[in-house]
């Protein structure tokens, strides 16, 4: 895959700074100073189906992510006793679930991507990355 010349926001992926713990420092660097690697994220999460079924059991299992702000402000335990009015609906909540479990399929399809990619990688003495357990001070904190 070769990226575009000119690659415009719009067709890249952006590295949150609160996106970063869940990436991993090396990977979050990756996408953050490499657009060939955003633009494989991009096609990546473009190539993820989610089921219906899966959507509908998300907003089922996460009762708590979708309470109202009225709910919310009344103290309601989405898992007690609740009335319907109490829950965003789940048409209104669909595509924003969809969203977030095709990034978080696109992400794992990454993260595999790119350890197949760094299998055969050596690391010059000394540069080895601390959090590496096969790093003889793999417990080294920055």
């Amino acid at each position: 895959m070769t990226p575009p010349d000119q690659l415009s926001p719009s067709q890249t992926l952006t590295v949150a700074e609160t996106a970063v713990a869940d990436l991993g420092s090396i990977v979050a660097a990756t996408l953050a100073h490499s657009p060939a690697a955003r633009t494989l994220l991009a096609d990546l999460e473009g190539e993820q189906h989610i089921p219906e079924t899966s959507v509908q059991d998300y907003y089922q299992r996460n009762r708590d992510r979708f309470l109202t702000p009225e709910a919310l402000r009344r103290g309601i335990d989405p898992f007690g006793v609740t009335a319907p009015q109490d829950f965003v609906p789940y048409t209104h909540a669909r595509d924003s679930i969809t969203h977030e479990l095709r990034r978080a399929a696109a992400h794992r399809a990454f993260f595999d991507w790119f350890d197949r990619a760094r299998a055969g990688v050596e690391y010059a003495v000394g540069h080895e990355h601390p959090g590496d357990p096969s790093h003889p001070d793999h417990e080294h904190r920055h």
